[in-house]
């Protein structure tokens, strides 16, 4: 999947339409993505995230929710912090 559009830096679009949610600490990682960065959507069994995009160049991987869902607020919380 390619990105649609990444205007606001929490929230990115790819080409099939559907809008995901970047987790707050995880948003250095997407500083390096282009619209024609290869993503993949995996599901993920990370607590505070539902899925997770991989970019297909690097490998490296970033924590999402679908764009309306929110953040377990303790969590997110603990994994900010370290914990």
């Amino acid at each position: 999947m390619k990105i649609r559009a990444h205007a606001e830096s929490h929230v990115v679009e790819l080409d099939d339409g559907s809008r995901w949610r970047i987790y707050p600490g995880d948003l250095a990682t997407t500083l390096s993505w282009k619209p024609e960065t290869d993503l993949r959507l995996e599901p993920s069994g990370d607590r505070t995230s539902s899925h997770v995009l991989v970019n297909a160049a690097d490998q490296s991987r970033v924590r999402v929710s679908a764009a309306g869902d929110a953040w377990p607020d303790g969590e997110v919380r603990k994994a900010l912090k370290g914990g």
